[in-house]
């Protein structure tokens, strides 16, 4: 993506590391001379693929982890963070100097706020990154069941061979500087997300599967698993501050907003709510892992859903590479050191997804640390420090207190329940 930010604040694709990488650095300041150029329909569209991820896949399990009665928790979230995505524009209206995440941080808490919103931003970037791999290697081993190989003396079978093979054809892009192709195919989160939906309705209608599992009302040992996977739905807050500098009519971000979380939330539902009905409770951790392999819809279904988070990998690390080599250039030869720095961030990456191939319960995770973090609490802490909120006793300061309240309990119970689960399976 590029972002013009001397004449022009508007952006020209929907990449979320980009924006993550700019918020960071805090460009775009140039907001007290004019507003951006993007109109309402090209926001809408950047919000869109922001929202629009690997969420959706897992949306399935979710309702099958908490019951039927777990919806009302997907409406929940989806509503919570629409408002806290307002209390971002609030924050940023008030003190025009603000164009970043990290800036709402500092202007909050200062020098720290903007270290601790930088350090969840990035974790959240890397580990997201990291469950593209596990997503990969689980979806590709259900096609091919058979493939293995030895390297180095080591026998590697399953799903490990394929994390390794998918982390070799996505490194050359990491260590490239130019990411505009990948910036394009990573665009088309919206449309594969409309495609899956599409191909898993003609699974279940035209394949066999049909929609005859009954479910479970409620399964209470199930609900932070849920409220968490919803989360994590939710988790792209960090680049609003980017979208809304970029829009010509700052006016209609509410709208976009509005349009944004609507949609996103009626393809949650949507794909959950087919999913569930397909397969009850022996659902995945992905519900393309329940399609049959045989079959061409199930295929398209698998592959469509394999693009993206294959194109988006380097572009979820370049904004934490970039603030590596940053910092650490003055030691190392550049162009030496950014080669190495990459790989090695591959690496670790890599030894994750093999130690931890938990996407659920990962993505679960993450959704209850980070994505409660970055998307829920911050917003909640820095508009009541900013704006004084704090200081008057009020209906809206009751409902940040509710937030807030809700926010950490799920915090605390989904990354207790994540890391519990992940420990036993390990």
């Amino acid at each position: 993506m590029e972002t013009k930010t001397e004449n022009d604040n508007s952006l020209s694709l929907p990449m979320l590391a980009d924006d993550c990488d700019k918020a960071e650095k805090g460009i775009g300041s140039d907001r007290l001379i004019s507003n951006g150029k993007t109109s309402f329909l090209k926001t809408t569209f950047h919000g869109l693929n922001a929202l629009s991820g690997v969420g959706i896949l897992s949306t399935p399990y979710a309702l099958s982890s908490g019951g039927w009665l777990s919806m009302i928790l997907l409406l929940l979230i989806a509503c919570v963070t629409f408002y806290t995505s307002l209390l971002i524009k609030r924050c940023m209206d008030f003190d025009p100097t603000i164009t970043s995440y990290p800036d709402i941080g500092d202007r909050a808490f200062g020098a720290r706020g903007r270290i601790l919103v930088s350090v969840f931003m990035n974790l959240e970037l890397y580990m997201v990154a990291t469950g593209f791999l596990i997503l990969s290697g689980d979806n590709l081993h259900n096609l091919l069941p058979d493939v293995n190989f030895e390297f180095w003396g080591l026998q590697f079978g399953g799903k490990q061979s394929f994390v390794l093979i998918v982390a070799l054809l996505i490194l050359p892009t990491i260590l490239l500087k130019n990411m505009s192709i990948l910036a394009y195919v990573s665009a088309s989160a919206v449309l594969a997300t409309l495609v899956i939906i599409g191909l898993i309705f003609w699974e279940a209608t035209y394949d066999g599967i049909g929609f005859h599992k009954s479910g479970v009302v409620v399964n209470w040992g199930g609900i932070p698993t849920s409220f968490s996977l919803y989360a994590f739905c939710y988790c792209a807050h960090p680049v609003f501050p980017t979208l809304y500098t970029s829009m010509k009519n700052q006016n209609q971000f509410s709208k976009v907003m509005l349009v944004c979380f609507v949609f996103s939330t009626v393809t949650y539902a949507s794909i959950a709510i087919m999913g569930y009905l397909m397969f009850g409770s022996d659902l995945e951790s992905q519900v393309t892992l329940n399609l049959q392999p045989e079959k061409f819809s199930s295929k398209l279904a698998i592959y469509t859903a394999l693009i993206n988070p294959i194109a988006k990998y380097a572009l979820m690390m370049t904004p934490i590479i970039n603030r590596l080599e940053e910092r650490l250039q003055s030691y190392c030869d550049k162009k030496s050191f950014s080669y190495l720095n990459r790989t090695i961030l591959m690496i670790s990456s890599v030894t994750v997804a093999l130690t931890i191939p938990f996407f659920g319960y990962l993505m679960s995770l993450v959704g209850a640390f980070l994505s409660v973090t970055t998307s829920i609490l911050v917003p909640c802490f820095c508009y009541v420090k900013i704006l004084g909120t704090h200081k008057k006793l009020g209906y809206e300061l009751v409902i940040i207190g509710f937030i807030i309240i809700m926010g950490i309990i799920v915090l605390v119970t989904g990354t207790y329940t994540s890391m519990e689960e992940i420990i036993h399976l390990m």
